[in-house]
């Protein structure tokens, strides 16, 4: 015989299992702002660098919701177009540091000795350099694309990712359920993906947000400073450093994407930290 439950523990029970606003606030941004960055700037007359020079500097309002900027361009389609750039270097960041980064870890915290012992050394030197200035080098050498960009700067995560496996490695390499497939004469490749690769991957896809929150901000560095994607092409820093100079007559050309790269990276780092205090650890097998 079942008891119905009271209304209050059924209320309570079914707030429990929903996610707490903030993460869904969070999560609804980054899905406008993904939505938007993909659709917008193909729907028509959305294009991002169209001039219009009878309404150059026009403060937001109907029509031009965010304003437009020094040469009539509208702050909105580009702020949303350079919503692209900062995810395409996102996507290209966490790529190279959660691919290259897990490989070496793995390989580092498996095998042990002269491997560990190179791995970690490689890391180090390059946790020495100044991730910036590299950057900027190697931009003004070979120029400015998104694909460069995200590739270096994923570069300079593979020490965090690196680590994270390596670590997760070394605990996992004495337990029970590994040790027991070691023993009944299983080969290690097929031990390091059944047994060791699904493990690590909850730690290392919790640091991804903020390999990603990383890539953004230094992008966003990068425009400003001027070794992004070449102008007119938007980007949130380009659109940033475009309108610093009317920032008293204009704010907004400056504002609209500085206020979008801030809400996004808040995002990005709440929705890490959620997942990482709040999801529910795995059960080794």
């Amino acid at each position: 015989m079942t008891t119905a439950e009271s209304p209050t523990v059924a209320t309570a029970r079914r707030a429990r299992r929903l996610p707490p606003t903030g993460v869904l606030l969070a999560a609804g941004w980054l899905a406008v702002v993904v939505l938007a960055a993909l659709v917008v700037p193909l729907l028509p007359g959305c294009d991002p660098l169209r001039a219009d020079f009878t309404h150059p500097s026009t403060a937001p309002g109907p029509g031009h919701w965010l304003g437009t900027d020094g040469t009539g361009r509208d702050v909105l389609y580009r702020t949303v177009a350079g919503a692209r750039a900062s995810f395409a270097v996102a996507l290209i960041t966490v790529a190279v540091g959660l691919l290259g980064g897990g490989a070496l870890g793995i390989a580092a915290g498996w095998f042990g000795g002269w491997p560990d012992r190179l791995v970690g050394f490689a890391t180090d030197v390059l946790m020495s350099v100044p991730a910036l200035i590299l950057v900027m080098i190697v931009v003004t050498l070979r120029g400015p694309s998104l694909p460069l960009i995200g590739s270096l700067i994923g570069l300079l995560t593979v020490p965090a990712f690196t680590r994270i496996a390596r670590a997760s490695v070394l605990s996992l390499a004495e337990r029970g359920f590994v040790q027991a497939a070691r023993m009944i004469g299983t080969a290690p490749l097929r031990i390091l993906r059944r047994e060791i690769v699904p493990h690590i991957a909850p730690a290392a896809l919790t640091f991804a947000f903020t390999a990603v929150t990383v890539a953004i901000v230094a992008e966003g560095a990068l425009s400003f400073l001027g070794f992004g994607l070449r102008p007119p092409e938007p980007t949130w820093g380009g659109i940033v450093a475009e309108g610093r100079t009317t920032l008293g007559s204009a704010p907004w050309i400056s504002l609209a994407p500085a206020g979008a790269l801030c809400l996004t990276v808040l995002a990005l780092n709440f929705l890490g930290e959620h997942l990482r205090t709040g999801s529910p650890k795995g059960t080794p097998r």
